[in-house]
């Protein structure tokens, strides 16, 4: 029996003008900072990054609320708007902040009916939670679940070598820096409910070994 696909209340011009937004927002944010934030020289504390990172979760969320039967458009204006004050609130509360900025602009900007605004503000504001994703309103679960796999993977290694390059290490720290992202992927694996995450996380937590066994095996001094 086939699955009745319901129009989809966001169109893609209303998407894409959220994301200017979104864009928009982080620049300003680094922007209005007179020391220039926290940690800016790091990559992914730069709104350049950080529009990076929403981008690659709206990808992933979508990839797997399509798998798994979650609301699509929940998911990806969650998804969009997850980290948006996360360059100008405290890591503690962006979430909330993040969710009360979606809300606003979901409000203000378009007809989107009040049920829809609350489901994507909840998944906004529980994105950070640590607990079993069971628990979760499904949207939500794949939102974090997308969340944690970004930074797992050949897409950790690489944000891993840059930040090497920013403390001025050298290469024989690869492999135990390496070995973070490993453990990260380690942990997305274990932690993500839906069939489709847990096939994601296990491709790229093999991706993240392998490169680490090759900078143990060509590289003199990486072993410990």
């Amino acid at each position: 029996m086939g699955v009745e696909i319901a129009e989809s209340p966001v169109s893609d011009a209303e998407f894409d003008e959220m994301a200017a937004f979104v864009r928009d927002f982080l620049s300003a944010s680094v922007e209005n900072e007179e020391d220039g934030g926290r940690m800016r020289w790091y990559p992914w504390h730069s709104s350049e990054y950080r529009f990076n990172h929403i981008m690659n979760v709206v990808d992933l969320a979508e990839r797997i609320a399509i798998e798994e039967g979650a609301n699509e458009d929940v998911v990806r204006v969650a998804a969009l708007f997850h980290d948006i004050a996360k360059l100008e609130a405290d890591q503690e509360v962006h979430a909330e902040e993040g969710a009360r900025i979606a809300r606003k602009y979901l409000e203000t900007h378009g007809d989107f009916a009040p049920s829809f605004v609350d489901q994507v503000g909840r998944a906004i504001e529980t994105h950070s939670y640590q607990g079993d994703l069971t628990d979760l309103a499904l949207e939500t679960q794949v939102l974090i679940e997308a969340d944690m796999l970004d930074k797992a993977g050949a897409n950790g290694v690489a944000l891993m070598l840059l930040r090497m390059g920013y403390e001025a290490r050298t290469h024989v720290d690869a492999s135990k820096m390496v070995g973070r992202v490993v453990d990260r992927s380690v942990d997305a694996a274990e932690r993500v409910e839906s069939d489709t995450a847990e096939s994601i996380a296990h491709q790229r937590l093999k991706r993240a070994r392998w490169f680490r066994e090759w900078l143990d095996d060509e590289v003199p001094g990486m072993q410990d």
